[in-house]
C-alpha cells in the first residue's frame, strides 16, 4: 500500500455526490464498529448515491483508548485486515471513502490515520495525522506519533485532501492541501471544543482556499466517556453550508458544483473578482510561514508535538 499518493491532481468537470456518516462507536470494538461503518456505507450509498463518503475520525475505536499505549497497539489488528471489509463494500457499491483508524505503524508507533479507498476498492494511500491534538502526544502521555507528509488522492470525479480533526486550527495544513490541487477537504473529526469554533474552522478553512469541506463529526463517547457532539457539515468554497447534522446519530449529503466561485456570495449575481491562491504576495512571507513560535499568551500547558528523545544509555567516556 502506498504511503503517500504522487499521482497528479484532476479537476472536478461534473457536480460530485458527497455524503458524511455521523455515527457513534462501541469504545475499542474494532469489529463491531467496522460491521457498522460497512451497513452504513451501503446504507448511505443506497439513499444518496454518493461518489464519495467519509466517516469521523478514529471510527474504529473511539478518539482516547482510555488504556496504556502499549496495551492499545497490540488491540490493533494489521493494517491489510482492519481495511479488508471497507475495501470490499467500496468496491462492491462503486463508491470512494475516507475510513479514518489508529494504525500499527513501525518501531512501536500509533498514527491517528485516514485511509483513502477507491471505488475499486483500492487503498490509494494514507494520511496520518501532523498535528496530534495535546491529549493524545506521547510528550503529554499519550500515544499518537505523528505524521509527515500531506497527500493528495486524484479521482475521476476531483482531487480529495485529508485533514484532521485538530488540524482544522492549522491554516497551513489546509493550504498546502489546495495548493497541492485538493478541490475537496475531508475532515474526519471527535472534535472537543465549542460549536462556534468548530464551524468557524470549517467555514474559515473551505473560505481561505476555495475548497469544499466535508467536516464529519463523532456522536456518542470514546472509552474515556468524552462525549462528543455532532454537527458534521458540509462546507462550500464561498462559506456556505450546504448541509448541517444534529448532535446524534445520521447521515449528511450534497452535491458539489464544479464551477463555484463565479460569484462572491450565494444568492447574488455579484462576480468574484478574486482567488486567495492567487493572490498571495509570496514575496512578502520570507520566512515567517515556517518559524518556529509561540503565542505571547500563555495556555494551561505546551506540549512538544515530537516526543522527547529517549536518554542514551551508552556509558559516558571516562576522562
Amino acid at each position: 500500500m502506498p504511503r503517500f499518493s504522487n499521482r497528479k491532481p484532476t479537476r472536478m468537470t461534473q457536480p460530485v455526490r458527497v455524503a458524511g456518516i455521523q455515527m457513534a462507536v462501541r469504545p475499542n470494538e474494532i469489529g463491531y464498529n467496522t460491521e457498522k461503518c460497512v451497513a452504513l456505507l451501503r446504507q448511505t450509498v443506497t439513499e444518496t448515491d454518493a461518489q464519495l463518503v467519509v466517516f469521523p475520525e478514529t471510527v474504529t475505536t473511539g478518539f482516547n483508548p482510555g488504556m496504556e499505549r502499549e496495551a492499545f497497539r497490540d488491540l490493533l489488528p494489521a493494517t491489510r485486515k482492519l481495511l479488508a471489509p471497507i475495501q470490499s463494500i467500496c468496491r462492491d457499491l462503486g463508491v470512494c471513502c475516507v475510513f479514518p483508524s489508529y494504525e500499527r505503524g513501525r518501531h512501536g508507533a500509533i498514527h491517528n490515520s485516514a485511509f483513502f479507498i477507491d471505488a475499486k476498492g483500492k487503498t490509494l494511500g494514507v494520511y496520518r495525522k501532523t498535528h496530534p491534538f495535546p491529549v493524545e502526544r506521547i510528550s503529554a502521555g499519550g500515544w499518537t506519533t505523528p505524521g509527515r507528509n500531506y497527500p493528495v488522492f486524484p479521482t475521476p470525479f476531483g482531487t480529495v485532501g485529508i485533514m484532521i480533526c485538530y488540524e482544522g486550527d492549522f491554516p497551513e495544513v489546509a493550504r498546502i492541501l489546495a495548493i497541492k490541487g485538493a478541490q475537496i477537504i475531508a475532515r474526519p473529526s471527535a472534535l472537543l471544543r465549542s460549536y462556534e469554533i468548530w464551524e468557524m474552522t470549517n467555514m474559515g478553512r473551505a473560505y481561505d482556499n476555495h475548497v469544499y469541506v466535508i467536516a464529519v463529526n463523532a456522536v456518542g463517547r470514546d472509552a474515556a466517556d468524552t462525549h462528543y457532539f455532532g454537527h458534521s457539515m458540509i462546507v462550500s468554497p464561498i462559506a456556505q453550508k450546504l448541509a448541517l447534522a444534529r448532535g446524534s446519530e445520521e447521515v449528511i449529503y450534497a452535491a458539489l458544483h464544479p464551477d463555484p466561485i463565479k460569484r462572491v456570495t450565494y444568492g447574488s449575481d455579484a462576480p468574484m473578482l478574486f482567488d486567495h491562491l492567487h493572490c498571495r504576495n509570496v514575496e512578502s512571507y520570507g520566512s515567517y510561514l515556517t518559524r518556529k513560535a509561540t503565542s505571547s499568551f500563555d495556555p494551561a500547558q505546551r506540549f512538544p508535538i515530537h516526543a522527547a528523545p529517549k536518554p542514551s544509555r551508552r556509558q559516558p567516556r571516562k576522562k
